[in-house]
């Protein structure tokens, strides 16, 4: 399957919202979601920069969950990262409609669709009857993320022991 995070963002509706207005939402939550991701990639290389790999790893696990908390609580939303590997569990493993979005992102890039094209937004109805607008963006890894993120054999002892230490569950 292909390397990417995703980001997913919700918005939940007590009103009643109508299939025209996906288009709207899906264009602001690209607008309004989408310019924090450059800045949690910033902050990676950076880091790397100054620290190595290593030390990028809090910054991965704390300060980019909190960066994108800080932005969903400024739109009141829920944004978070998941993926079907998800290397923190308790964080990152997707719910019923996020996977079933995975999976299908998998097909379209098996397919030949670039990954920064991935995106699904939707309107869904909730167990408590309420709707909800979803969105789900693929984020590519880039170059940065692969020193931990990619082949293990390419990867020091020292950042093993340290992914080990900070990822139990991985």
């Amino acid at each position: 399957s292909m390397r990417y995070l995703v980001l997913a963002a919700g918005l939940v509706f007590t009103n009643a919202v109508f299939a025209q207005d996906v288009d709207a939402l899906r264009l602001d939550t690209r607008k309004q979601a989408l310019p924090v991701l450059p800045k949690v990639v910033g902050m990676m290389k950076e880091t790397v920069a100054a620290e190595g790999a290593v030390g990028a790893i809090p910054v991965c696990k704390e300060k980019a969950p909190q960066l994108l908390r800080s932005r969903a609580a400024e739109l009141g939303w829920q944004m978070r990262r998941v993926s079907l590997k998800a290397r923190n569990p308790e964080r990152g493993t997707p719910d019923v409609w996020e996977a079933r979005q995975l999976a299908d992102f998998n097909i379209r890039a098996a397919n030949g669709e670039k990954a920064d094209t991935l995106e699904v937004g939707e309107i869904v109805t909730r167990d408590d009857g309420s709707r909800a607008f979803r969105y789900m963006r693929a984020l590519p890894v880039g170059q940065v993320c692969l020193a931990c993120h990619g082949d293990p054999a390419t990867m020091g002892p020292e950042l093993k022991a340290q992914l080990a230490a900070s990822y139990p569950q991985d």
